[in-house]
């Protein structure tokens, strides 16, 4: 079925709900008005419906192989990146010092989201390079981001970044990857990397590869980790793509989804690297790259999911089965159309968290106000987790609503549940974004929270007058999440805060999305109303069950031994 790219949603999350416009206010992001912030959303959108969302099945259906040690891209990917890179969707916002727009991150993430539903095995490259991008701006020295960032920003070349080992996982503290110094200034990288997104291609002159190692005096743990830049093949003494690197694609992974995405296992033998940021603290440098990502992979997920909701509603509009009112389709069915209206709130509410956490970022970019950047750091993992979620869960429920013919591949609806599974692991598994959510941005003791919460309540103190019934709702939900907070901060033992991370995050979410879709229903459209009507009713009671069990503390999982759990 064909894509729309649902421009209309953007514009209005924008204007009426986000906040953007007092990001387009700033000085620094002046010339985001409305009618560039339109011609963006546009064009990017007849990009994604006419160019990228034809290949979606291409990547499934032909996937990317390592032959002879080239990795060969799916049909249509190379002249789909082509599109991209020519397009300058790759810099929407870099420094304008080496090619990029310097435009906010709420553009480039409503882009980005439309370019995952389109087809999110290729959108996985662009996301990678924009990461990488931000690292060296913050992190680079001058020779290197005057080297870099102009063909990053082009999209002549491409990044990825390298942390994973076979041994480690998620322990990034335990890799044991080594950087020896040349007496040159670079130094030699030695060490496997696995699941590396991206890792190489047919269609860009190079591949920089952002790669996590030890320096000889390193000390264990995370404190001795530095971070090298180490390219496919190293630039001449004109910048131009030279001999090759001592580095290989070993494999590429046999995957349940994202096939036309190459996986790979990376192996550096020796590789010339050139350091990014400080010795030993090349963490902290990814981790720039990471938060820009984890952002991004909270947009794929709704991405994935307005795709899989956009097959799903045509599909319901055609198949004639049963007894029904109206067209006869099985649209007019009452269960069909709960999953339905399930799917598309739930894609409203995601999508308006995911842009609030972007404002946040442009905000705090063009003020330096630190409750902006507490507010931005806060969000990321709630944005991230609860984006991924919906995208599973609307995915799954598209296969539900084609009954049957979704558990046949010819009908192209299992496939977003099988790429959009990922990105729940993508970044920092949602279990750690929790943990991240109910720990270190918990140090403030609860403060980014409450500052939140205080809006929603106002903004629904606000609306009793127009929805007195759906206002008191969501007020005293949020009140609810406020005691759920209180309680969390005045936790010591750290288990009883993890154990309820999951649920904590969720019930936030909810709330969150309750709020948004309130904000929405007060600009008087009949669609949002009903929208919010909805939500409120049908899914915001979720909250309730989700922090209970947050605060319900870790005896009832603790006390299980090893043993029972076995058993």
């Amino acid at each position: 079925m064909p894509y729309r790219a649902p421009v209309q949603d953007y514009r209005f999350l924008m204007d009426h709900v986000v906040g953007f416009p007092a990001v387009a206010a700033t000085d620094r992001f002046s010339e985001a008005t409305t009618d560039m912030a339109d011609a963006i959303l546009t064009e990017a959108g007849k990009l994604c419906d006419d160019v990228l969302a034809p290949l979606n099945r291409n990547g499934d259906l032909h996937p990317a192989v390592l032959e002879n040690g080239i990795v060969r891209t799916s049909p249509g990917f190379s002249d789909g990146y082509a599109a991209i890179a020519e397009g300058g969707w790759i810099g929407i916002s870099a420094d304008p010092e080496f090619g990029g727009m310097a435009l906010p991150m709420t553009l480039t993430t409503a882009v980005n989201e439309m370019m995952a539903s389109a087809c999110l095995s290729l959108q996985l490259n662009p996301l990678m390079t924009q990461g990488q991008i931000e690292a060296l701006e913050h992190h680079a020295s001058d020779a290197i981001k005057e080297l870099y960032l102009p063909k990053l920003i082009s999209g002549e070349w491409c990044g990825t970044m390298n942390l994973t080992e076979p041994q480690a996982g998620s322990d990034v503290g335990a890799l044991r990857s080594k950087a020896e110094p040349n007496g040159d200034g670079t130094f030699k990288i030695s060490g496997q990397k696995i699941y590396i997104s991206w890792a190489d291609n047919d269609f860009t002159e190079n591949v920089c590869h952002l790669v996590l190692a030890r320096l000889p005096d390193a000390v264990d743990g995370v404190k001795g980790i530095s971070l090298f830049m180490v390219p496919k093949r190293i630039p001449d003494e004109n910048g131009a793509p030279g001999v090759a690197n001592s580095l290989r694609v070993v494999s590429l992974e046999h995957k349940m989804g994202l096939h036309g995405s190459p996986t790979a296992v990376m192996e550096y033998d020796n590789a010339v690297g050139w350091l990014i940021g400080e010795e030993h603290a090349g963490l902290a440098a990814m981790f720039t790259m990471m938060n820009n990502a984890r952002l991004g992979v909270g947009v794929q997920g709704v991405g994935v999911a307005e795709g899989a909701y956009q097959h799903a509603v045509t599909y319901a509009m055609d198949r004639k089965q049963g007894k029904a009112s109206g067209a006869g389709t099985i649209i007019e069915h009452a269960d069909v159309r709960r999953m339905l209206a399930s799917m598309k709130t739930d894609i409203f509410a995601a999508r308006g968290i995911a842009l609030s956490c972007a404002v946040a970022i442009d905000m705090e970019q063009a003020t330096g106000d630190v409750e902006w950047r507490d507010r931005a750091a806060f969000l990321t993992p709630i944005a991230k987790a609860f984006g991924t979620e919906v995208g599973m869960d609307v995915s799954h429920q598209g296969i539900q609503v084609h009954g049957g013919m979704g558990f046949i591949e010819e009908t192209g609806a299992a496939q977003y549940s099988r790429d959009v599974r990922v990105t729940a692991i993508y970044e920092g598994t949602n279990g750690i974004q929790a943990m991240d959510l109910v720990a270190r941005k918990m140090m403030d003791g609860g403060e980014a929270a409450m500052r939140l919460l205080d809006e929603i309540e106002q903004a629904a103190e606000t609306a009793k007058a127009t929805f007195p019934v759906l206002a008191e709702q969501v007020w005293s939900a949020a009140e609810t999440l406020r005691e759920t907070t209180e309680w969390l901060v005045s936790q010591t033992d750290m288990n009883d805060r993890f154990s309820g991370a999951v649920s904590y995050l969720m019930g936030f979410a909810r709330v969150m999305g309750a709020h948004i879709h309130l904000t929405a229903a007060m600009q008087g459209d009949a669609t949002r109303v009903k929208m919010a009507e909805f939500y409120i009713r049908r899914l915001l009671p979720e909250h309730v069950s989700y922090l209970a069990q947050a605060r319900d503390g870790a005896d009832a999982i603790m006390e299980f031994t090893n043993e029972e759990l076995v058993a």
